[in-house]
């Protein structure tokens, strides 16, 4: 039998290097996390300052509740706090945070809107409980914090008001989204990546809308 933490090690490896091949994670941006374990909490976290698409084993450490290592060395990404967070208040069993272009981009567009509204799109089917594409998915906006502890805490509320979200983003920073497994984690990564990038485009790419004629056709 595999290791639990092995094995997570090996999967989010993976996931860094997916989300790197997208553009997702350039630099040493994103952090990724993987439930091992709930009674005591452990999480597998990546390490702080890594290069995601070039993740190893000795890139992924193991962290209790209060954020402490108990394997791996190095310190765990600077808000592990949050993935902490998520993992308590949505029972998640994966947390990946990404800084793609278009949800940095839309996290300051939607800013004082308090949120990015997304409704009649066939890829919203793709996140956990939605069964139409006729769902209004609401991805709020919080203003990025540099205080892990005050932040920590926004994001508690956040979720606790917003309990059917499945994703969030920090202001000009990028995209938080969870699963019950890491597998729904990917998903819903691919999903909201997909969705913010076809609004941005279609809200900002200064093309006619649909109900316009072409010119060479008038």
């Amino acid at each position: 039998m595999n290791n639990p933490f092995d094995e997570a090690a090996r999967l989010l490896a993976d996931v860094g290097r997916r989300c790197d091949a997208r553009g997702w994670v350039l630099g040493t941006s994103g952090n990724f996390s993987a439930v091992l374990g709930r009674a005591p909490l452990r999480i597998a976290i990546t390490r702080s300052g890594t290069h995601k698409g070039d993740l190893t084993a000795a890139d992924i450490l193991e962290i209790a509740d209060e954020g402490i290592v108990v394997r791996g060395t190095g310190v765990p990404s600077a808000e592990a706090r949050l993935h902490l967070e998520i993992v308590c208040a949505r029972n998640a069993g994966a947390v990946l945070h990404t800084h793609s272009v278009w949800s940095t981009f839309l996290s300051d567009r939607c800013a004082d809107r308090g949120g990015v509204a997304i409704e009649g799109y066939e890829m919203l089917k793709g996140l956990s409980g939605v069964l139409t594409h006729e769902h209004r998915e609401w991805i709020p906006v919080l203003d990025n914090d540099q205080n892990m502890a005050r932040l920590g805490g926004v994001v508690r509320e956040l979720l606790a008001g917003w309990p059917d979200c499945h994703a969030f983003l920090l202001r000009r920073h990028g995209l938080y989204t969870w699963g019950a497994t890491l597998q729904d984690a990917i998903r819903h990564v691919e999903i909201v990546e997909f969705l913010l990038e076809s609004v941005a485009r279609a809200e900002y790419s200064g093309q006619p809308k649909s109900e316009e004629v072409a010119p060479w056709r008038s």
